[in-house]
């Protein structure tokens, strides 16, 4: 038996199903520039966000052909910050007298 091998196909390596009838996601195909003339194209999904830079092959850094980088940059919102979003759910007022709370509960755990 150890003089032949086993014949069959390679498990895992090869799919059964077939392709028929599967329709890919919708592609968006975006072009890039380098500033040296490099041009690399880059295949995104329909719905996915498109950045404004990418890194070439050669390791330069493109920049979006079409569309206006400068103006997407612009329109993108500011970071919320922890502060801005306890801003929104309390008053100061409500953050102040949780404050004083807060302190005389330490005051008295370390006057003892």
């Amino acid at each position: 038996m150890s003089d032949r091998s086993l014949r069959g196909m390679r498990l895992g390596s090869q799919s059964m199903e077939t392709e028929a009838g599967v329709e890919p996601a919708p592609r968006q195909r975006v072009e890039y520039r380098t500033e040296d003339g490099e041009r690399v194209f880059v295949t995104f999904a329909q719905e996915a966000e498109v950045p404004t830079t990418w890194t070439a092959k050669s390791g330069k850094e493109a920049r979006i052909v079409n569309g206006d980088s400068q103006q997407e940059e612009a329109t993108d919102k500011p970071a919320r910050t922890h502060w801005d979003m306890l801003m929104e759910r309390r008053s100061m007022e409500e953050l102040e007298e949780t404050l004083q709370k807060r302190l005389e509960i330490y005051r008295e755990r370390h006057s003892l």
